[in-house]
């Protein structure tokens, strides 16, 4: 039976040993590791890349809905400040000092021997300032411009009575009772004598006395 020799046997051992070498599997199961980690870190990568993205479009939004917020709400603030104006202007068309009406009062009002020589109206209105509310959301309001009138009504008559100045208190106390006087000078209120002159005796002989009664309206605020 013919021997067969192997001169290889060696190196093929040798080769083959090598090839079962632990640390290559090492190697080799680190690499792939490394492979996956870097796989992972980039999905990782990629999901934050996304939400950074998502989180700003949110963010923009956000700004862009508070800015429209604070615009609606000054938009209100202005409706507001123009309906009390509109209020305003309204109660002043409403509510007004007409000077017809007085002259009519004054027409229906008349007492014998005296005749009415001058009147005067004194028309004043003070103004004050509107106070803003204490932060841009309205929360806190404040109070919006006013103006207060003053009327003053001042009457120049003369009594022309057999007795002098017989018909001042008359004439006062007449139109203190008129209606429209009761009405718009309300209660406690009426005329009163500011000037009362010496007797004077007319062109044609006859005394005559001059007088001024007035009368104070009540302020309104508007």
């Amino acid at each position: 039976m013919p021997i067969r020799i192997n001169l290889l046997a060696d190196a093929q051992a040798l080769e083959g040993q090598r090839r079962r070498d632990p640390v290559k599997r090492l190697v080799l199961a680190g690499v792939v590791a490394v492979m996956l980690i870097l796989v992972w870190s980039s999905s990782l990568l990629v999901k934050t890349m996304i939400v950074k993205g998502d989180l700003n479009g949110f963010e923009n939004n956000l700004s862009s809905r508070t800015n429209e917020y604070r615009q609606i709400l000054e938009n209100q603030r202005k409706i507001e400040d123009d309906k009390q104006k509109l209020q305003a202007l309204h109660r002043l068309a409403v509510n007004r000092f007409l000077v017809g009406n007085l002259l009519d009062a004054l027409q229906k009002t008349t007492v014998n021997n005296v005749q009415l020589l001058r009147l005067k109206i004194d028309q004043s209105y003070t103004m004050t300032e509107e106070t803003k509310p204490k932060d841009d959301t309205g929360h806190s309001s404040g109070k919006p411009a006013t103006t207060t009138e003053k009327i003053v009504l001042t009457l120049n008559a003369r009594d022309s009575s057999p007795t002098s100045g017989d018909g001042v208190s008359k004439y006062q106390d007449a139109l203190s009772s008129a209606p429209y006087f009761q009405y718009a000078l309300g209660k406690g209120g009426g005329f009163r004598l500011t000037a009362l002159g010496s007797p004077q005796t007319g062109p044609d002989g006859k005394p005559f006395v001059l007088f001024t009664v007035g009368a104070r309206f009540p302020e309104k605020t508007r």
